[in-house]
């Protein structure tokens, strides 16, 4: 069963958990059974049925966007992982 890696920020909507096993033969379904799940982390990770563009998922070490997107497939073993961008700081 493939899994997602939660950042901390966003741990509070899935109990906490660190990692969520999650069902899907694409990356699209896997997310969508993770909202299914935790319907609170909606809100961080879409805007409407469309992914934010803050929200980065990692399949290893391959950003989903520059594979086949939500579609990309999912294997058994699977690992993918949510990296909110980070973005701030003071200018000169």
């Amino acid at each position: 069963m493939p899994s997602i890696k939660i950042p901390t920020p966003l741990r509070p909507y899935t109990g906490n958990q660190a990692e969520v096993e999650v069902n899907g033969s694409n990356v699209g379904e896997a997310l969508n059974d993770l909202v299914s799940r935790y319907p609170d982390i909606k809100q961080h990770l879409y805007n409407g049925d469309q992914l934010r563009n803050f929200v980065n998922i990692f399949l290893g070490e391959d950003d989903i966007r520059f594979l086949d997107g939500l579609d990309t497939a999912l294997e058994e073993n699977d690992s993918l992982r949510i990296i909110p961008s980070i973005a701030g700081g003071v200018g000169r």
